[in-house]
């Protein structure tokens, strides 16, 4: 096949579609008809582009669809692949546009198993975790024919989401089950946007897309440039995906929160034997033996990290953002973005991303866009207020929401004995600081590997009490934030936080050089997308779990470096940054132990 592409047709070739009003009814599978591609437009622009007849196309495939919305005039841009009705005419055109980068081979993207179980496996493989890298790690696993073990300290997705709406609507914090913590992890109540930037040569990316549709997701996903499932969607993909990993011999269990990591010396260095596990619904502790397992754990395990670090894992402090969600009406990001198309039913909500370098050295960017969503309580800890996005499938909701964070880096961090006193309890506290004086002692620049966390931990608390100390979240408009005074009534947007917002002042929610650096981003994105600092815009704090706050380093191997048998990986770790670099993380994961456990069965 030859893969085409930067292929451009006007909106008005491309079929119409209907969308669901915003007050529809919850969505279901009908909610968007599946876009029909304009085949015959494609065909006829294809074969001009080659210099062949159309009747030499035998077959023609639509691999990839965006937009380009630079001039008045938007267009769609696809990516097609093409077969020839005489294959060996294939190779002559190849060769003959060898120097365009648009006329290129078709890529394999086939996924093929690097394994297949021994028939006799000791001891079967855990993985922590099941958001989406715990969940395709498990599923490579039990595809190989490994028969995971699966720990989640939280529940399943649908008491999950009972138990979110338990704090959205009635102000009560389940802390093990909530945004952050349960089956399909933090991803599972966002936009489910499925699209990265990391590389990969080997098209896993593509794999993790197509076992979501076959476990129903919608199947624009494999085309759509920037595609995304959305939140109630998700949760009947997670439930399916879960399905199919017990249907091939793993295991999922619930309400199993890893205490303790049990590590012993083998040849000169540290090896992973066995895990603690509480079982949460009995309160009584499991002994667990393993000797592989896969830390899929999140970037919101914060009493895991501490208990990994007190067994002297290795963790590394890295940078993380923290900042506002910002609401606009989703018709302004429309208009200013779609320009006279804004509404056009082909190209839906309007998305953005922005990045301003204030003068203070500060990078100030979007996060999570969620166009035609909502912005959602996600903490997972009692006395603390965190924000985060989310939308349906439908992106049919008033406003258009995404946080406006600020980077930071570990020299930003708290290293006081009294911050880690506030952060991990007094008991710990000494240790921790002790610790952080000894480090700096050796290393000028070295920093606690916890002591993101106390950040985090800070201003979620004190997010709490300027919301009313009720899980309601401290907002302010844009205009009055930008100008440095306080406000008291909302404008034309209404913010969609539930349980609800308290405004005031954001200037004491963040470090001062967070605030300088945003007051200064919001009228330089005001020139970008008109009315993006419109006065009435809300601003809503505090979104704080923009990624993990540290990494646990891995070798080429993807163990642990300093404890082998320990493969951290996904969002937790800090290696991935959303629901499809977890993915393909978790099966560059299940893969590694799977070949570990094959070198080691064969000795």
């Amino acid at each position: 096949m030859i893969r085409l592409s930067e292929l451009k047709l006007p909106l008005s070739a491309l079929p119409a579609v209907t969308r669901r009003a915003a007050d529809a009814p919850a969505e279901t599978d009908a909610d968007r008809a599946p876009v029909a591609h304009p085949l015959p437009a494609l065909r006829q622009l294809a074969a001009q582009t080659l210099g062949v007849a159309e009747a030499d196309l035998a077959e023609l495939h639509v691999f990839k669809r965006s937009f380009d919305a630079r001039q008045a005039d938007i267009r769609a841009v696809y990516i097609v692949d093409a077969t020839l009705a005489n294959p060996a005419r294939e190779a002559q055109l190849l060769d003959k546009f060898k120097t365009n980068p648009h006329i290129q081979p078709t890529p394999d993207m086939a996924y093929r198993l690097v394994a297949q179980a021994p028939a006799h496996l000791p001891l079967r493989p855990v993985v922590v975790g099941f958001g989406p890298c715990g969940i395709f790690a498990a599923l490579l696993l039990a595809q190989m024919g490994f028969k995971p073990i699966v720990l989640e300290r939280g529940r399943p997705v649908r008491e999950r989401t009972q138990d979110t709406w338990g704090l959205w609507r009635k102000h009560v914090l389940t802390p093990e089950s909530n945004v952050q913590f349960g089956e399909g992890g933090a991803g599972t109540f966002s936009d489910g946007k499925l699209w990265s930037q990391i590389r990969d040569p080997r098209h896993l990316g593509r794999k993790v897309m197509q076992e979501l549709v076959q476990a129903g997701a919608p199947a624009d996903i494999l085309y759509e440039a920037h595609p995304h499932i959305g939140t109630f969607k998700l949760v009947k993909v997670v439930e399916a995906l879960r399905a199919r990993i017990i249907a091939l011999g793993g295991e999922v269990r619930f309400g199993q929160r890893v205490t303790d990591v049990h590590i012993e010396p083998e040849g000169g260095q540290r090896h992973v034997r066995g895990l603690s596990v509480l079982n949460q619904a009995s309160g009584q502790t499991e002994e667990l033996r393993a000797d592989h397992v896969i830390l899929a754990l999140g970037h919101s395990a914060r009493d895991t990290f501490a208990m990994l670090h007190e067994r002297g894992v290795a963790l590394q402090a890295k940078a993380f953002s923290v900042g506002f969600r910002i609401e606009h009406p989703q018709s302004v990001i429309d208009r200013a973005l779609w320009g006279r198309h804004a509404g056009h039913p082909v190209l839906g909500a309007a998305a953005y991303k922005l990045v301003h370098h204030a003068r203070n050295g500060r990078a100030v960017y979007s996060f999570c866009m969620c166009p035609g969503g909502t912005v959602v309580a996600a903490t997972s800890e009692p006395g603390r207020v965190v924000t985060n996005g989310m939308s349906q499938y439908s992106r049919n909701e008033r406003n258009a929401n995404a946080g406006i964070v600020v980077g930071i880096e570990p020299a930003d961090f708290p290293q006081k004995a009294a911050d880690f006193d506030k952060a991990f309890g007094p008991l710990a506290a000494a240790s921790h600081a002790q610790e952080a004086i000894e480090l700096r002692a050796l290393d000028a620049h070295a920093v606690h590997p916890l002591a993101g966390i106390n950040l985090q931990r800070a201003l979620e608390a004190n997010a709490y009490v300027l919301g009313g100390s009720n899980y309601n979240a401290p907002g302010q408009l844009v205009g009055d934030f930008i100008a440095g005074r306080s406000s008291t009534a909302l404008g034309a947007v209404l913010p969609s936080y539930k349980p609800g917002v308290q405004l005031g002042d954001l200037h004491c929610a963040l470090p001062s050089y967070a605030i300088e650096a945003m007051v200064e981003a919001l009228p330089v994105f005001g020139k970008k997308i008109k009315g993006f600092d419109m006065m009435d815009a809300v601003l809503t704090g505090v979104e704080t779990r923009t990624s993990s706050p540290l990494r646990i380093p891995r070798g080429e191997d993807f163990q642990s470096t300093n404890t082998a048998g320990l493969y951290p990986g996904g969002e937790g770790a800090g290696y991935a940054g959303g629901i499809l670099s977890a993915g393909v993380d978790g099966i560059k994961l299940a893969e590694a132990l799977a070949g570990a456990v094959i070198a080691a069965n064969s000795r």
